[in-house]
Formats: structure tokens, sequence, C-alpha cells
């Protein structure tokens, strides 16, 4: 099947390769000059947008940022012809891609959104794939769908369009959720005065137990390659998807503690000398006359 991929960073690229590896042909775009001349090595480049325009049947898949998908589809529109279908691989907000949806169909273009996971590692194991849309466009491109996918059946048909970034969503909001725990157990642990070998103690958590995941396995990882982590500075960014999954969990009184804590955290790590917690001392002060540390001091 041919595809064309607008995006060749590390995820674009990556899929790129599985789908050509597995007889695909695959054409890929990146607006930047360096990246494509570094994609050429193993997939066909294009060096404009208007080398679709003679191109009838299009699939064109984007793996770029949500923050560009409105104006990476503008760029396309010239070029799209009824039938042609595109397909949002990025972490899009899922009210935008019903837009978008909504938008392609009233010139002849299906949209699928679809969540993906599987990081840096899809390229070799697969991908799990969260597939919003019409089912028809999804029949359409199920060949590319099934060589992306883990094992061959590592993606899923979720339903209307926004269903399938709608799940990606609440996945991130669950992986924000685990890897605070993973941090706050570790730390415990490192603190526990029994001078544990962390990365063996990844290693066993991961062999059998309860509690055994990939994340485990990505933690011992980070021992590994890291050591005792002095070398990283402790500040954790986020990209939008634990946000979005709070504000939907607000929005439809669902409880959700544990996700919102873990997103709360990341905050937390950004603060150098927080004025809140500068505050809160001024306060011991105040009311019992409770000692405070001052700069310089």
């Amino acid at each position: 099947m041919k595809l064309f991929m607008i995006g060749l960073g590390r995820m674009g690229l990556g899929m790129s390769r599985r789908l050509s590896k597995r007889g695909h042909e695959v054409w890929g775009y990146d607006v930047s000059l360096e990246t494509r001349e570094r994609a050429k090595e193993h997939i066909r480049v294009l060096e404009g947008l208007e080398e679709l325009k003679d191109q009838e049947e299009k699939i064109i898949w984007l793996m770029v940022p949500h923050e560009v998908v409105d104006e990476a589809i503008n760029s396309l529109r010239p070029y799209l012809k009824t039938g042609n279908i595109i397909i949002d691989g990025g972490n899009s907000y899922y009210k935008d891609s019903q837009r978008r949806a909504k938008e392609l169909k009233e010139i002849g273009v299906y949209f699928l959104d679809v969540g993906v996971s599987g990081g840096v590692y899809g390229e070799e194991l697969g991908y799990c794939l969260m597939v919003g849309g019409e089912r028809v466009a999804l029949e359409r491109v199920e060949s590319l769908l099934k060589d992306l996918s883990f094992e061959g059946r590592g993606y899923a048909y979720l339903g209307q369009s926004g269903a399938g970034h709608f799940a990606k969503m609440v996945h991130n909001g669950i992986e924000y959720a685990f890897m605070q725990a993973i941090g706050e157990g570790f730390e415990l642990l490192k603190e526990s005065g029994f001078n544990y070998d962390l990365k063996e103690v990844a290693r066993i958590y991961n062999t059998g137990s309860v509690i055994r995941s990939w994340l485990m396995e990505l933690t011992q990882k980070v021992f590994e390659d890291f050591g005792d982590l002095e070398a990283l500075e402790a500040y954790v960014e986020d990209t939008g998807e634990g946000r979005w999954t709070v504000e939907e969990a607000i929005k439809r009184a669902v409880p959700m503690p544990t996700i919102a804590e873990a997103l709360f955290a990341r905050f937390r790590s950004r603060q150098k000398n927080s004025f809140r917690d500068r505050l809160l001392a001024g306060l011991r002060y105040e009311f019992g006359r409770h000692q405070v540390k001052k700069k310089h001091e």
C-alpha cells in the first residue's frame, strides 16, 4: 500500500521504516530539510507537498505535534481529492479531531484519529493503535494498521471520530499515574537505609511479580543508563494529555485523584523556590512563631 508520511521525527521515521520493511511504498515529507535528507537513507522523500498534486488515491499520515495539525492540513488542502484519507497519529485533543473530521468530510475526505503508543521501541516491536473515525476508512487502511501494530493485533476500531484520541488521552493519564507511583516507591527504597541496588530491585519487581510491566523494565534501564540519577535534573515535563484527562474528568464529575496528583507532581518538579512554600513558612511563623529559614543563612 502507498502511504505519505508527513512528519519524519523519531516516531514518523520509525513508523515509515517499519512499513517499508513490510513491503509498503512509503513516501515522506518534513518541513526540515535536514530531517528530509536524513530520511532519504530509509524511504522516498518528497521535496515539497506540491508533488502530491498528481496522486489520485492518497493516504496521508500526519505525525506532527498537535499544535500544527491544522496548519499541516491546510497545506495539504490544495492537493486533496474526494475519497482521500488523512490519518492523525499524533496526540491531538479529541474535540479538535472531531472538528477536523467534520471539516474534511465536507470536501469528501476521510479523517481517522489514531492514538499511537509504543514509543521509539514500536519500530521493532510494533505499536498500539487506537482508531476513531468512519469504519469504511479504517477498512481501507487496515493492512497498514496491521503491519504497524504489535504482533499484527495491536490495533482496534474504537468508534466515531474522536474516540481514538480520547482513548489515547486517558491512556496517557494512566501512564502519568503509573510513573508517579514508580517514582514514589523507588524514592522510599532509596531512603530506606538498606542501600538497595535499585537496578536489581527493578529487575526482580519485573520478574513474575504483580507489578511487572514495560514501565518497570524501563525503570531498570534508567538505572543502567543513569546510575544514581545525580546527572539528571528533577524537572518533569508534560505534553498536554494529562491536563486534558483531568479537565475531562472535571467536566464529567469523575473522581480522578491519582492521575490529578501525578499531573500536579510534574508541575511541582519545575518549582525551584515556590511562592506558596515561602508563604506557608511565613504563616507558620506568624501563628506559632515557628522557626523560618531565611535565604543566605
